[in-house]
């Protein structure tokens, strides 16, 4: 079957996000590979960041506090991502769709939402406005969301790996958080597919492919998946 982005002339959006420690970038790259052995162009990137500006705000954004240093507010938080965010989808994203290709994002507005909206009380009307404004709109294709335990995906993350968002925020935020990509899953079981993140990783990349050959209309074949929609 011929690409969806040749047939359509406009690339899929496809975000895969959820809780700390579901394990996105390593499924945002199994996608990668799972599309493009299919003959589709793919763009894989991640949020924050994708761009000079991008990054270098991830970095700000991630950092452990330092001594000393007073918590960043929850609402300064939603505006820096959602800057990073801007950057990233006028510079990368939106020209990549247009061109054809689809786009394979790491985290998207949905994370903003869960994590400054329900973890830290930043309001949710507000916080869509400014997504709103940032993506000029774009939502995306087909979202992935890969759930799982709030203490589960927490001990899978290493010493390397632990950001400010693990350090300095405390397991009751975290699963508020959890709660708010549930509530967004069943608020648009169209857009986003839950996995579970909790099986192994061959199984949640076979749960994830199958989702987004049905939603790019690639007839692969039934696979043994363990995945949900908006529940």
């Amino acid at each position: 079957m011929s690409p969806r982005s040749a047939a359509a002339g406009h690339g899929a959006f496809i975000t895969i996000d959820g809780p700390d420690g579901g394990g996105k970038t390593t499924q945002a790259e199994r996608l990668r590979e799972h599309l493009s052995g299919l003959g589709i162009e793919v763009l894989l990137t991640r949020e924050p960041g994708g761009t000079w500006l991008g990054e270098r705000l991830r970095d700000v954004l991630l950092a452990r506090t330092g001594a000393g240093a007073a918590p960043t507010d929850p609402l300064t938080d939603a505006l820096l991502f959602n800057a990073a965010r801007r950057q990233i989808v006028r510079e990368v994203i939106r020209p990549a769709l247009e061109a054809g290709t689809t786009v394979i994002c790491a985290r998207f507005a949905d994370s903003t939402l869960a994590y400054q909206g329900h973890g830290a009380g930043v309001s949710l009307e507000s916080l869509r406005e400014l997504a709103d404004v940032a993506t000029d709109g774009l939502a995306p294709d087909l979202t992935l969301l890969l759930d799982l335990p709030v203490e589960v995906g927490l001990a899978r993350k290493g010493p390397g790996d632990v950001t400010r968002f693990e350090a300095e925020f405390d397991l009751d935020f975290h699963r508020r958080v959890r709660a708010g990509f549930l509530a967004i899953a069943r608020a648009e079981p169209e857009r986003v597919v839950v996995v579970d993140a909790t099986a192994t990783r061959d199984a949640v990349a076979s749960a994830i492919a199958t989702a987004a050959d049905a939603r790019l209309g690639l007839g692969t074949g039934p696979r043994s998946v363990r995945a949900r929609t908006g529940s």
